[in-house]
């Protein structure tokens, strides 16, 4: 639980204010586990870069909501049940929250409906911070098991999709993301009670992962190209859904990524075996071109089109950097921030007898995005830069442990044992 005073919240740079947030939340998945939940955090929180910031209180939102409904949201106010803010009014009680706002003309009150799992829930939270350090206003839901004991209990508050509305009741919002749903049924409840109670924009994060396998990449977007991508994938019936219900709406297709908070392995996967002198088992030739994104990249695209929503309207972007690289060049990549050599081993999956999808993070295949949309429509540029990026990456992967966290490689040993390679003890 969060516990911050006044004078933290004024002697803190802005960014600091939402570390602090997330930290509290065990942001950080175990660091042997691969797919472990992310975070579950909804802060109730309005930050902006101004140095003038003001407080007043705010009821705290709650919901005593049930269903039956296996998709639950979570909602998390940080600084309930906790001791209290001072502010500035001598009668502020408990039973308020407080509200952080800078001045500022013409910015946007944004909901982020985020999901818990997967590797696309970290970028919710750069999003997030990405349009509060612009000086837009934030709301953020995060999605929870209901079932999941860590989360039964306060200041968690289970509702359904269907009870958005009721949870945020007398808040308005100039944009929705729904950084959550992957089909029809999950998203519909949230397009439409955003349709209804006047919400100006509506963003979705999709996946590039709906793009059909293709002779010619890199995989581009625009008109005519819908037939590249396979019909009966869950986010394609969603975009299809939102374009018939709002004028001013954008898909989003983000494809692999690395940052802070990442709760699916990529460098990780690499940096496991770099570090114990483990050969790096890559299926195929290792020439397989993929995308790795930083998620500041996503973040900022997102951000240009809340501020440019004519530019971004009715439109779909790849959620992308603008350079690939091949899976051989990840691994040396990877080493190289470590500091250590790599030894490679390519392999035929089929002829090992192994599901390539659950033995390595990556598509076996060419399989990568390009951004020219974002570039040519919003003007975006990307920032990633894998040598120095991952270097950061590493940095942080040592700093947390994971480095001497005792590991098993059951796969990689199967692997490893049809091709006689030895492996150090």
């Amino acid at each position: 639980m969060i516990s911050l005073t006044r004078t933290q919240i004024h002697t803190k740079p802005i960014e600091q204010v939402i570390d602090i947030l997330q930290n509290t939340t065990e942001h950080y998945r175990a660091p042997m586990m691969m797919g472990a939940s992310a975070p579950t955090f909804s802060s109730l929180i309005d930050l902006s870069t101004s140095p003038r910031l003001s407080f007043s209180s705010s009821p705290l939102i709650s919901s005593s909501l049930s269903s039956s409904s296996p998709n639950k949201f979570l909602l998390y106010n940080p600084l309930r049940h906790n001791k209290r803010l001072s502010s500035s009014s001598p009668s502020t009680t408990s039973s308020s929250s407080v509200s952080i706002k800078a001045i500022a003309s013409e910015k946007k009150r944004v909901l982020i409906i985020n999901t818990n799992s997967g590797g696309h829930a970290v970028i919710g939270f750069y999003f997030a911070k990405e349009l509060l350090g612009s000086g837009h206003q934030v709301t953020v839901l995060t999605v929870g098991d209901q079932s999941s004991d860590k989360m039964n209990k306060p200041p968690f508050n289970r509702f359904s999709p269907s009870e958005v509305g009721k949870v945020v009741e007398g808040l308005e919002f100039d944009v929705v993301l729904d950084n959550n749903g992957k089909d029809l049924d999950t998203v519909r409840p949230v397009v439409n009670w955003a349709k209804s109670a006047g919400v100006e924009q509506f963003l979705f994060i999709s996946s590039a992962g709906i793009y059909k396998p293709t002779d010619e990449p890199p995989h581009v977007e625009g008109p005519g190209l819908q037939d590249v991508v396979k019909a009966d994938a869950g986010h394609v019936a969603v975009e299809k859904y939102i374009a018939e219900v709002f004028s001013s709406w954008a898909v989003f297709r983000p494809q692999y990524m690395i940052g802070s908070g990442n709760n699916k392995d990529c460098e990780e996967w690499f940096f496991d075996r770099i570090v114990r002198d483990r050969p790096v088992p890559i299926p195929g030739s290792g020439m397989q071109l993929t995308n790795i994104s930083h998620v500041r990249d996503l973040s900022s695209m997102l951000t240009l089109a809340v501020e440019n929503p004519s530019g971004s309207s009715g439109k779909i972007f790849n959620c992308v950097s603008d350079r690939a690289v091949t899976l051989d060049g990840m691994a040396k990549l990877c080493a190289q921030a470590a500091g250590r050599p790599v030894n490679i081993v390519h392999y035929d999956p089929k002829a090992v007898g192994i599901d390539a999808k659950k033995a390595f993070p990556f598509r076996n295949m060419h399989f990568y995005a390009e951004p020219r949309a974002a570039k040519e429509l919003l003007g975006w540029k990307s920032t990633t830069y894998l040598p120095e990026d991952l270097k950061e990456r590493f940095d942080e992967y040592v700093k947390i442990g994971r480095d001497k966290k005792p590991m098993k490689f059951e796969m990689d040993d199967k692997i490893l044992e049809s091709l006689k390679v030895a492996v150090p003890v």
